[in-house]
């Protein structure tokens, strides 16, 4: 499946880091979120994260994400977004066996010597959450995002890099799978940046087939947009 979204202009909007002038509070129980901490801390113990939260908050019509996550691995940044699920108390009338969605994304980069994530995939994957919320859409490992323009966000996000790779292919995040929350299950789908080159293969043959090509050498999929396809 091939979803195209063709502007991200505005996909970094409305994105604070929390503990600047981000207004908290932490008087409702979110136990989809809690849960999805409790993974994080169990795959990265003693850890602390950059994270950030979005504007306009929960329940504003066509909103994007809660927050999201920005953990300093080997060699790379690990991305997980707070918002595709339900992370505070589920409706009455919500499926219990999914957890809103039923997903969060992830992102992996390339990690140099900074000491700071960059902004441009926290900008991205809300701009994603936000197509989701207001299509309907819902993912699955094997389907392919078409931005049609640099997977960064190039030229219209202010550390977005120029880049070859086009295209999100969505596959299982090989660390974190699928969780069980107090809401539901949660599936992490990892966003695979790739180029236009690349996709064609993949219509030609699977999504998973280049996928494990590119995994031979690359095996937590984390993206190089520098990577030439």
């Amino acid at each position: 499946m091939d979803i195209r979204l063709c502007r991200v202009e505005c996909a970094g909007r409305g994105a604070k880091a929390v503990g600047d002038d981000a207004e908290v509070t932490e008087t409702e129980d979110a136990p989809g979120w809690d849960a999805i901490d409790a993974a994080l801390a169990q795959l990265y113990p003693d850890v602390e994260p950059r994270h950030v939260g979005y504007f306009p908050p929960r329940g504003f019509q066509g909103a994007g994400l809660q927050g999201c996550s920005a953990y300093p691995a080997d060699r790379h940044w690990h991305y997980i977004t707070y918002g595709l699920s339900e992370l505070y108390q589920l409706a009455p009338e919500a499926d219990p066996e999914w957890s809103g969605w039923g997903f969060e994304l992830t992102c992996r980069t390339v990690r140099g010597t900074e000491t700071e994530p960059p902004e441009w995939p926290f900008a991205i994957l809300n701009q994603l959450a936000k197509h989701v919320n207001t299509n309907d859409v819902l993912l699955e490992p094997g389907h392919r995002i078409d931005l049609r323009q640099p997977i960064t966000g190039h030229p219209h996000l202010p550390d977005a890099p120029p880049s070859e790779l086009t295209v999100y292919a969505l596959t299982l995040d090989p660390q974190l799978g699928c969780i069980q929350t107090p809401n539901g299950k949660v599936t992490f789908l990892q966003a695979v940046g790739v180029s236009s080159r690349e996709k064609t293969r993949m219509l030609e043959t699977s999504t998973a087939a280049v996928l494990t090509d590119l995994a031979e050498s690359n095996p937590l999929y984390i993206t190089d947009p520098h990577r030439q396809g």
